[in-house]
């Protein structure tokens, strides 16, 4: 039975709120995600995706997983494939307009092995938003009329006490676990990110345990030195883990670009047969490595160092 919002809330206001070092392992931060739990990711499409956590997450067999993201890409096909999850809720699921509709998506959909859910993409915006205010709904007028509505249960529509039109309604998304890859971050979670911050914000007010994978973990002192850049606060978080490359083959915005050519292997391994491929992708990348360093290796220095040098280049005059 889905507990109440009060319930929810109340579960999120009892987080420990103290100042104290969270920084742990991949593994350690992996424990804070049961079986059965909602999971939103942060960034989008192929921007600041926390990688390194779902590899962990994967590694250790998690089950029953609920993922949410506000743009679903090459995350998805390893989340459906390695069985953690069979649920993923987004507004849109593919590998990228390079490499054209997932393959891996299609294959667990259309035989109805997994779900995809599918919402628009202000609504899921919205959603995040009235969990991050506390709040069990808020109005909008995306959707109506389209058929994306139709084929979700749980929205209601009602007339605006002020204008007496009719509005439409989404219920609050509170996960249980956010995660969320960040440039820097400090030892107790005060976190800050360069470029788009996506949904991230709302996400880490609107969950009730949140992850933060950062490319390095810096001082307290340098934190304040830019406060304005805080953009996660350290009373939300309740793991910490610097790691470097957290997000490839993705990017991190002034870091790192994508890793076009291990993308290109990835859908060039789907392609023919999605399920094989990607179980063989899954057996090279994620169960065979022992850590997330020889994970780094088996993509390859070349690919790195270049990623690195387009990631920095646009911050050059």
């Amino acid at each position: 039975m889905t507990p109440s919002y009060l319930e929810l809330r109340q579960r999120t206001q009892s987080r420990d709120r103290s100042l104290r070092d969270k920084v742990m392992t991949l593994e350690e931060a992996a424990a804070h995600v049961h079986d059965g739990d909602h999971v939103a990711l942060g960034g989008s499409v192929a921007s600041r995706t926390s990688f390194a956590m779902l590899w962990s997450l994967i590694r250790a067999r998690k089950k029953d997983l609920t993922f949410s993201r506000s743009i679903v890409s090459t995350e998805g096909d390893l989340i459906f494939a390695s069985g953690i999850s069979r649920h993923i809720l987004t507004s849109w699921f593919s590998q990228g307009i390079v490499w054209g509709v997932s393959r891996v998506m299609r294959h667990y959909t259309e035989n109805k092995l997994a779900r995809f859910e599918e919402w628009s993409h202000m609504s899921i915006g919205l959603r995040y938003r009235a969990g991050a205010m506390g709040v069990p709904f808020l109005p909008m007028r995306s959707m109506m009329g389209s058929d994306v509505a139709g084929l979700l249960d749980n929205l209601h529509e009602m007339n605006c006490p002020f204008t007496g039109e009719k509005i439409l309604l989404v219920p609050a998304l509170n996960p249980d676990v956010a995660l969320i890859h960040v440039q820097r971050c400090d030892p107790y979670g005060n976190a800050q990110f360069d470029g788009l911050t996506f949904m991230d914000f709302d996400l880490a007010m609107a969950a009730n345990r949140v992850i933060i994978t950062a490319e390095r973990i810096i001082s307290n002192d340098q934190i304040r030195r830019l406060p304005d850049r805080t953009k996660i606060p350290f009373f939300t978080v309740d793991a910490v883990v610097e790691v470097p490359y957290g997000c490839a083959p993705h990017e991190c915005f002034g870091v790192y670009e994508p890793f076009y050519s291990h993308m290109d292997y990835y859908a060039e391994l789907t392609r023919s047969d999605p399920e094989a491929g990607a179980a063989e992708y899954l057996n090279r990348f994620y169960y065979e490595p022992a850590s997330w360093t020889e994970y780094l290796d088996r993509i390859g220095l070349d690919q790195l160092l270049e990623a690195s040098r387009r990631g920095v280049s646009i911050y050059d005059d």
